[in-house]
């Protein structure tokens, strides 16, 4: 079979892929690095690209199950602290955003010395906290690596501590039995083949070579993939214009063809959308979508990880106090869960390697929630009810999950939609403590005690013996909650003559058969708080009720005028 033949293979059997894989794999690892810039020898390694499902769930199913990773961003930033000249909002972008001369922020690494560094203590922390995952920065966009490297000096190995950080956490991870994952820029301050030079910089451009720099990096992603073997690379930096999708593609083939069951975001091309992280995984290449700092509001059609923050920064910045709280941190957590996402949790360790003792306190808040719900969070899938007012819930098999954020005063959990009933019920804080379960025709009643077990997020387990069915109220149109002159509004599921009406209010109560049923688009000229239903022709509901609120604004005044 040619290399032309495993390209154009398509749809690709899973054997046809595994063979492709092999073969690219064996091409690429005996090629010199010169020959891979080639766009002919890219084009024709190109059976990652070309993927079965069945194989890419299975690479993907252990980071599925996970749910919950720790990012670490660490290097010589730490060091600094975010001070830099007086001003103290600096992290991880201090070299460019203090433009500090490359000259004088290599001076840096004479200081770069954590001698309280201990990577047991660092994985027994994050492994108590809960998460399945670590991701490091093995290089940010500085170009300083935390590993040693034979195709640069400006590495860990050259400071006074002298120790290859990825050894020891990538030892001490399968040790202890995380998955151990990379960061790593492709942005790079340091390397003089980068491009393009910073806008305040005065270092100059001539004679620097982009293709030269890319060969560089390949270089050490085969360094770090061949000495520390991590399951995910996390590729961040590829806004600027000197990358391209193109190559993005030849990078993920590249990789890939090192480490065959590799996870690879999807920054490693430049289909990201911003913050928001979304991308087409038809048309761009990564594995998993990357919102950043942001939940989306209703979770992504493909796999996604929302990467924040505990502070304003992702580097050590002691100045730094805005601190999430605990429990909201626990309530994130769950809320990109029942939205099918994984949550990508930050520290941003000091220049002596030791984490701050406010992410410490946060991750050991954590880790005691997990501890008694983790069931709720490792191995589910997204929430199947569109929205529960009172909180989130989680997927697996034949259970759900309903994570209780807001506890009711009257006694009363509404499953609004659900149609299928439930087994037991029991909250995993303490499975002895009753709870009543009323099944009503299009919905399922717990009766809970007067307080909540956990007043961040109460857990109950409900059991099915088939998978739960849940049934939903009318989809409200537009979309678009605004306006600024008059809209006109609509309801999915309408059947003219079918066997139910659908009913509306526009005060925000809910509607009954004595109320407006709905024949044709009407005109919202005001506000209003638009709720339906779906009732039978003999006045039962049929449906939960939807509702949408819509708030009318003025239309801005022209300042000519």
């Amino acid at each position: 079979m040619t290399l032309k033949g495993i390209s154009m293979m398509h749809p690709m059997t899973l054997r046809g892929f595994l063979l492709a894989a092999i073969l690219t794999s064996y091409l690429y690892g005996a090629a010199e690095p010169d020959v891979l810039k080639h766009e002919t020898a890219s084009a024709a390694l190109a059976p990652f690209l070309n993927e079965p499902a069945e194989y890419r769930d299975m690479r993907m199913a252990w980071w599925r199950q996970a749910r919950f990773g720790m990012f670490i961003h660490w290097g010589l930033y730490a060091e600094p602290a975010g001070q830099w000249n007086g001003k103290t909002h600096y992290g991880e972008w201090i070299q460019n955003e203090a433009q500090i001369p490359l000259d004088e922020y290599t001076t840096i690494t004479t200081r770069f010395n954590p001698a309280k560094f201990n990577a047991a203590d660092w994985v027994r922390i994050a492994q108590s906290s809960g998460v399945k995952y670590l991701v490091i920065t093995s290089k940010h966009h500085d170009g300083f690596c935390l590993f040693d490297s034979t195709l640069t000096d400006y590495t860990v190995m050259h400071t006074p501590f002298k120790r290859d950080i990825l050894k020891e956490l990538s030892e001490e991870c399968r040790k202890q039995g995380l998955k151990f994952c990379t960061y790593y820029s492709i942005m790079d301050w340091h390397h003089p083949d980068y491009l393009p030079r910073r806008r305040w910089e005065k270092r100059p451009a001539e004679g620097a070579n982009f293709d030269r720099y890319v060969q560089y990096m390949k270089g050490q992603l085969k360094e770090i993939i061949s000495s520390y073997e991590p399951a995910v690379l996390w590729f961040d930096g590829e806004w600027e214009n000197t990358w391209t999708e193109e190559r993005g593609r030849d990078l993920y083939q590249y990789v890939r063809s090192l480490k065959p069951d590799i996870i690879i975001n999807n920054r490693v091309g430049k289909g990201r959308q911003g913050m928001a992280g979304t991308y087409d995984p038809n048309e761009a290449v990564g594995d998993f979508g990357t919102p950043e700092q942001e939940i989306p509001a209703t979770g992504l059609p493909y796999d996604w990880e929302t990467c924040m923050t505990m502070n304003d920064h992702w580097g050590y910045n002691k100045a730094d106090k805005n601190y999430k709280s605990g429990p909201d941190l626990i309530r994130k957590l769950v809320d990109v869960v029942s939205k099918g996402g994984n949550f990508l949790l930050n520290v941003g360790p000091t220049a002596e390697g030791l984490f701050p003792p406010e992410s410490l306190q946060r991750l050991e808040q954590i880790g005691q929630w997990i501890h008694i719900n983790g069931d709720s969070i490792y191995g589910t899938t997204a929430s199947r009810f569109k929205e529960l007012t009172f909180g989130r819930s989680t997927t697996k098999g034949h259970r759900l999950y309903i994570h209780v954020f807001d506890w009711p005063a009257d006694g009363r959990l509404v499953l609004a939609g659900l149609v299928s009933n439930p087994v037991s019920a029991h909250f995993l804080q303490d499975p002895n403590c009753p709870i009543g379960i009323t099944c009503e025709p299009i919905n399922v009643v717990l009766a809970v005690p007067e307080k909540a077990l956990d007043p961040v997020v109460t857990v109950i387990e409900l059991t099915f013996d088939s998978d739960p069915e849940i049934i939903y109220g009318p989809e409200i149109y537009p979309e678009e909650t605004e306006f600024t002159s008059p809209i006109d509004v609509s309801f999915s599921d309408f059947v003219v003559d079918g066997p139910y009406r659908i009913h509306y209010t526009l005060d925000g109560s809910d509607p009954n058969s004595s109320s407006l049923y709905y024949e044709e688009p009407f005109t919202l000229r005001n506000s209003a708080i638009v709720s339906c239903v779906k009732i039978a022709r003999d006045g039962r509901p049929v449906s939960p009720v939807s509702r949408k609120q819509y708030l009318r604004k003025e239309t801005p005044k022209n300042s000519n005028q």
